[in-house]
C-alpha cells in the first residue's frame, strides 16, 4: 500500500499455501504477487528471481533494522498509555516484532518482563532459543499461518539476549482465544494474534496478579474459512 500511494511498483514474495485473504489484501493493494513454495530456500530462488527481473530493492519482512524498529513503535505506544506493565507478551515467528518489542521494551523499563509465543506446531523459536542454535522452519502445521517462519540472526541475536522466554500453545488453544476476542472485544484479530492470548490462558502462571501488555499483530482472516467449529464446546 504505501509503494502504491508513491508510485512505486512492488513485488510480494509469497508461499504458494497463504491465506486467500492475504493474497486478495496483496493483489487490492497493487502488490505484483509470486508464488513459492513454503520453505526458505523457496522464497530465495523466488526472491532472486524477481530481483533480477524487475531490479528491485530487496526489503525483508523481518531480517531488517529498520523493520524491527517500525515493530518496536507498537510498545512504544502501549507503554505510553500503560506504563506501569509487569509483562509484554507478543507472538514470534521470524522475530521481527518480538525484536522491536524487546527492544523497546527493555529500553523503557528493563524490569518489564518480555515473553515471546509460538504456535506449539511451529516452536523453532523455542527450541532456537534452548539448543542456542537457529532451528529451521520446514513448512509446519499450524492455523497460525502468519508464525511459520523461522528467526534469522538479526532477530536470533536479540530475543536470546533480551527474552525472558517463549511459550508454545496449542492449536485448540489458538482457536480458543480467537473466538473469545471476537466475542468479547469484537475485534477480528488472526489466528497469529491469538497466541499470546492462548498463552495467558495456557500458562496462567506466569500472569497471575500481573499487569500484562499483550501485542496484537493483524486480523487477516478469510472469513469463508473460520475455525470455530473446530474447538470443543
Amino acid at each position: 500500500m504505501a509503494a502504491s500511494m508513491r508510485g512505486i511498483p512492488s513485488y510480494i514474495v509469497m508461499p504458494d499455501n497463504a491465506p486467500a485473504i492475504k493474497k486478495k489484501a496483496v493483489e487490492g493493494y497493487g502488490g505484483k504477487i509470486t508464488f513459492c513454495k513454503p520453505t526458505q530456500e523457496g522464497r530465495e530462488e523466488a526472491l532472486n528471481q524477481v530481483q533480477i527481473q524487475t531490479g528491485a530493492v530487496f526489503i525483508h519482512a523481518y531480517n531488517n533494522f529498520n523493520v524491527i524498529c517500525g515493530q518496536g513503535t507498537a510498545s512504544l505506544e502501549l507503554l505510553e498509555e500503560y506504563p506501569d506493565l509487569d509483562i509484554v507478551i507478543a507472538p514470534v515467528g521470524g522475530g521481527g516484532l518480538l525484536s522491536g518489542t524487546l527492544a523497546y521494551t527493555k529500553g523503557f523499563n528493563p524490569a518489564i518482563k518480555v515473553y515471546g509465543t509460538e504456535p506449539l506446531n511451529a516452536d523453532d523459536a523455542f527450541r532456537s532459543l534452548r539448543d542456542k542454535t537457529i532451528h529451521p522452519s520446514v513448512n509446519p502445521n499450524t492455523i497460525a499461518d502468519g508464525l511459520r517462519t523461522a528467526l534469522c540472526e538479526l532477530t536470533y541475536t536479540i530475543i536470546s539476549e533480551k527474552c525472558d522466554g517463549i511459550l508454545t500453545v496449542t492449536e485448540e488453544g489458538i482457536v480458543r482465544a480467537m473466538r473469545m476476542i471476537w466475542e468479547r472485544m469484537k475485534i477480528i484479530i488472526e489466528p497469529s494474534s491469538a497466541v499470546p492470548v492462548a498463552a495467558m490462558m495456557e500458562h496462567p502462571r506466569y500472569f497471575a496478579g500481573k499487569k500484562v501488555g499483550i501485542i496484537i499483530s493483524g486480523g487477516n482472516v478469510d472469513l469463508d474459512n473460520l475455525p470455530f467449529e473446530k474447538v470443543i464446546r
